[in-house]
């Protein structure tokens, strides 16, 4: 029993000993990245440049002086980018001595050249009048409500679309329930009803029995 208990003992130290090593490797590998942005020519600092660790999707941008600070691992490639200026990379010493780095990165404008711009002169008066006149200004939105609620265009938009499932629902219903308020006597017949010839007439009017092409 003395003998397991020591092979267990012997097993936990020798697992141990190669993961407290490489913890002691990681965090001798940490570095805190202290530096400051400036401009080549001039040694200005330049705010809100963007500083990141190349490959690692982790980074922070420069304050108004300049400055920055950023924790990263030995031998990491530190880029700076920022609008107006070329973008520069900077590494990390791999034998770097302490946890600690300081770095000063100058940065040199980069000239962007823009498309050619054509100033031509203003129209004559007589020019301005033709096109002011013949511009197609767009509906707002009023315009277009009137269009949408148009009694022509609704009545054009009724005979051609079709019912959807309420309306057809509801017309089905109030069918059955015609034919059961009916049911065991004769339907009245509408030809001397004289609700049915006002309706009648006003569709006439309207030209609902024209024939369509």
């Amino acid at each position: 029993m003395k003998r397991i208990l020591s092979l267990v003992i012997v097993s936990i130290f020798c697992i141990c000993k190669p993961a407290s090593a490489q913890f002691e490797t990681m965090k001798d590998s940490v570095v805190m990245l202290y530096g400051v942005v400036m401009t080549a020519d001039s040694l200005d600092g330049i705010p809100s440049v963007s500083v990141s660790i190349k490959g690692s999707g982790r980074g922070t941008i420069t304050n108004d002086q300049g400055v920055f600070s950023i924790v990263a691992l030995k031998g990491d490639i530190i880029e700076f980018t920022s609008v107006g200026y070329k973008p520069k990379l900077a590494e990390i010493p791999r034998n770097l001595e302490g946890n600690q780095f300081s770095i000063v990165q100058l940065m040199v404008i980069d000239t962007q050249y823009l498309p050619a711009t054509i100033i031509r002169p203003r129209p004559t008066r007589e020019q301005f009048e033709r096109d002011f006149v013949n511009m197609t200004v767009a509906d707002d939105d009023l315009e277009i409500a009137r269009k949408n609620t148009n009694e022509q265009t609704r009545r054009a938009l009724m005979s051609i679309l079709p019912a959807d499932g309420k309306e057809a629902a509801n017309y089905a219903l109030r069918q059955q329930a015609t034919r059961y308020s009916y049911q065991g006597t004769t339907p009245p017949i509408n030809l001397m009803n004289p609700m049915a010839w006002a309706e009648f007439i006003k569709s006439w009017k309207r030209g609902d029995f024209k024939r369509k092409n």
